[in-house]
């Protein structure tokens, strides 16, 4: 069972100190904030408490743009964290940035050569050996809703947290969709990458506001991993988290995004979506 509060099944572990972060990946992550400067300015507020820090955590986020990664990483340097991400196997084969993902301690994630259940198991026994907090997008993709408000999403995430008895802290984010456009699911050639280059240059001239609010644990009481239905109602507590701290973000947009991006689908609808606009 997972509540709103530290673990009680791991008492020896608080005490283990924080694992140093890997050199790669805090190259990468020096890198990574003088690239969101020259796109905007990211404002944080809420954090992640001290307790959690050292200790196996799950982060879930809302997943808006190409960008949002980027913008969640700089965010997550502001509060001290480096959390690392699940990441598919064919981006730790791309040249020079898939040896330095390799090494940094990110968890690989191949679905063609393993189970669903394979995958959940690794990931929780990385979390609880490494004692690192883990970032995920429980959508699964960039959301396709028109107003862009998460998605249905998959119980991944909740079913790592009742596996693994590991608390879930939610983030919700506004304002990444707009550095980049969308683009195409599949980059076949140069012309493919001409909208997100074009977006870019506008983003580094219109200098956008990047929002990320660090949320509370959510609260899992009462579920367990293996009862029937419990892995579903822990992915929508997760969801509704996430929607509810997205709604003061964008309360100047309580409906659709100001910004069109012509680029992305919008052949889904969120079933988190607050029933009336709230301004």
């Amino acid at each position: 069972m997972v509540a709103p509060s530290p673990g009680r099944n791991e008492p020896t572990r608080r005490g283990l100190p924080r694992r140093p972060v890997p050199l790669p990946w805090r190259i990468m992550l020096l890198v990574n904030r003088g690239v969101v400067r020259t796109a905007g300015r990211v404002e944080v507020t809420g954090t992640i408490p001290a307790e959690l820090r050292d200790r196996p955590l799950l982060i879930a986020a809302n997943h808006i743009g190409v960008f949002d990664p980027f913008v969640l990483m700089a965010a997550c340097s502001k509060v001290g964290v480096a959390p690392r991400f699940m990441l598919a196997g064919g981006l730790l084969r791309i040249p020079v940035i898939g040896p330095g993902l390799r090494r940094s301690g990110h968890i690989r994630v191949d679905r063609q050569s393993a189970t669903v259940a394979a995958v959940f198991d690794h990931a929780v026994d990385v979390l609880r050996d490494g004692r690192l907090p883990l970032l995920v997008y429980p959508e699964g993709r960039i959301s396709h809703d028109p107003g862009l408000w998460p998605e249905r999403g998959k119980t991944g995430v909740a079913r790592m947290a009742l596996r693994g008895d590991i608390p879930v802290l939610t983030i919700s984010q506004w304002g990444a969709h707009e550095a980049v456009h969308w683009g195409t699911e599949v980059v076949t050639g140069w012309r493919d990458l001409l909208p997100l280059l074009t977006s870019w240059w506008r983003s580094v001239l219109a200098r956008r506001v990047f929002r990320v609010h660090f949320g509370d644990l959510v609260d899992l009481s009462g579920l367990k991993d293996g009862t029937p239905g419990d892995a579903m109602r822990a992915h929508q507590r997760i969801m509704r988290a996430i929607t509810d701290q997205l709604v003061p973000l964008r309360a100047d947009e309580p409906d659709m995004p100001a910004f069109h991006d012509p680029t992305r689908p919008t052949d889904s609808r969120s079933p988190w979506r607050p029933r009336e606009p709230r301004s």
